[in-house]
């Protein structure tokens, strides 16, 4: 196993932003933290999604990331499914990875969006 480096980010806790096995590339949860580490649960619920999935897309490019296979998202309140589905799919284009949405009643540091994925690095 092997822990991926993302240059010019350190995680605040006892994880790894990603890890490498066999292959495949598991992310951590990503939350729509800024570049910098700040806080920015103050956005609105769709510059969070972007913010989040670009945190992710951030990871995955580190990591030497091919083929993204699933990706799981924690959205807090059902009523924002459809909003979240739109801006996704803006991120992701015509690639449709297997996707489970979860939703939630609360996240860390009041965000509305967590997402995760597993990739393949070959």
């Amino acid at each position: 196993m092997g822990e991926v480096q993302v240059p010019g980010r350190t995680p605040r806790g006892h994880y790894s932003y990603a890890t490498t096995h066999n292959g495949l590339i598991f992310t951590a949860g990503m939350l729509p933290t800024k570049p910098d580490g700040s806080h920015a649960a103050d956005m609105g619920f769709e510059a969070q999604c972007r913010q989040a999935l670009e945190n992710l897309m951030t990871v995955l490019q580190a990591a030497g990331a091919k083929d993204i296979l699933k990706v799981t998202v924690y959205i807090v309140g059902a009523e924002n499914w459809a909003a979240f589905n739109t801006v996704y799919a803006e991120v992701f284009g015509t690639r449709k990875p297997a996707r489970t949405v979860l939703p939630v009643p609360e996240l860390y540091f009041g965000y509305l969006v967590e997402v995760e994925a597993i990739a393949s690095a070959h």
